[in-house]
């Protein structure tokens, strides 16, 4: 697989997206202290800004297919960079909620335009999706030791502005490239593909339903494990304000080795059955979400990196079996449907993490890794009914 300018720049931008957004679930450990609130009440701030996370693919993917994915993918680095770069000098709870509602916006360009451009072109859609997958993970991953990093030591306001100014950067980066030589014949090859009327595989409408059915429970699993796992460790393993840098590279290193998992799923699934993937995988999740239901210490560090490698590995499975099943012209609207079906049941955790950690009935994150064991058990059960696995040669077709 050639690792092109243009495939560097999308991968970059997935790393982006999920950075930005998993930012202030750690920074508000630090700024619970100064603002004088409770995590859960600080959490709740960004309700607003995982709704448009989801609810602004919709639109995203519409402009891309009709204006340019391009410009669409500027929009998002330049724009993301600024949300963040105004959250970090807001001054109070509202400005900082208003913030959070700016980075979900610009964030929800990412998935449904560049996770398109990635799967165009047919061949080994699987390792392309697995690799950008990865990165998108690496910015899961660094979420938390950057903020936790620059919380410590410069103060939390630091850990939106320096990664907004590298956003920006980056987005100039994108369109200087976009306007050379090679960057305006890749465009132009992805106008020609999009003008293509291929026709959508004979079962897309079963796969589509069951992708969105499983993404939409996937996406409440996705951001509970990601957005309660800097705190699940502050209490089960390592105090986070005790011991900021340790917790957080611990944290960022299980998030960092999981998503590894998708590289190697990406290989299977071009190779071998989707449908058996997806079941192995998902039941896998049931049973560690039980096991950690009550683990602490080494034990949930374990079940921890155990659970992270399950729910990225799923992520290229969804993706694929988009690109697989819908024509070029019309690929970016689609995964604006499946996103905003994730991002929208997505954007019920935090509410659901504020309120179960304020419960003064036990655990609250006991009750939380129940809900997904659940959640991942209707995933299997749709995933059983996806369509016999096509052959290799009528899996280009659809491209």
């Amino acid at each position: 697989m050639r690792l092109d300018t243009r495939f560097l720049f999308l991968n970059a931008g997935h790393a982006v997206d999920h950075l930005m957004m998993l930012v202030f679930p750690t920074a508000a450990v630090f700024m619970a202290v100064e603002l004088g609130a409770t995590y859960g009440e600080l959490l709740f701030l960004s309700t607003a800004g995982f709704i448009a996370f989801g609810a602004c693919s919709l639109p995203a993917g519409w402009l891309a297919d009709r204006w340019s994915r391009e410009a669409m993918i500027a929009l998002f680095f330049v724009g993301i960079g600024g949300a963040a770069v105004l959250t970090g000098l807001a001054d109070g709870r509202l400005q900082i909620a208003a913030g959070l509602l700016a980075i979900g916006v610009f964030a929800a360009i990412y998935h449904p335009v560049g996770i398109a451009m990635v799967s165009q072109g047919g061949g080994a859609i699987g390792r392309r999706l697995g690799v950008n997958g990865v990165w998108g993970n690496m910015g899961v991953a660094a979420a938390p030791l950057l903020a936790a990093f620059l919380s410590e030591s410069f103060g939390w306001r630091t850990a939106f502005v320096v990664p907004g100014l590298a956003s920006i950067a980056i987005g100039g980066l994108w369109i200087l490239h976009c306007r050379s030589v090679a960057g305006r014949a890749e465009t132009a090859a992805g106008t020609a593909a999009r003008k293509a009327k291929a026709e959508p595989s004979p079962q897309w409408k079963r796969t589509l339903a069951i992708v969105f059915f499983a993404t939409a429970v996937g996406g409440f699993i996705f951001n509970s494990t990601t957005i309660a796992l800097p705190k699940i460790f502050d209490e089960r393993v390592m105090a986070l304000t005790e011991d900021a840098s340790g917790a957080g590279g611990l944290i960022a290193l299980v998030f960092a080795a999981a998503a590894f998992t998708q590289v190697a799923v990406g290989h299977l699934i071009d190779r071998y059955s989707i449908r058996l993937v997806f079941l192995v995988l998902t039941v896998g999740d049931i049973a560690v979400f039980l096991l950690a239901a009550d683990a602490t210490g080494s034990t949930m560090t374990a079940l921890a990196l155990a659970m992270m490698m399950l729910v990225f590995g799923q992520i290229p499975i969804t993706d694929t079996l988009v690109a697989r099943n819908t024509p070029e012209h019309w690929r970016a609207r689609a995964y604006a449907v499946k996103y905003v079906l994730s991002f929208a049941v997505a954007s019920t955790v935090v509410p659901v993490i504020s309120r179960l950690h304020g419960s003064s009935a036990g655990d609250g994150f006991t009750t939380l890794f129940l809900i997904c064991a659940a959640a991942a058990a209707a995933i299997a059960a749709a995933a059983a009914f996806l369509p016999a696995p096509r052959p290799a040669t009528a899996v280009t077709a659809a491209d």
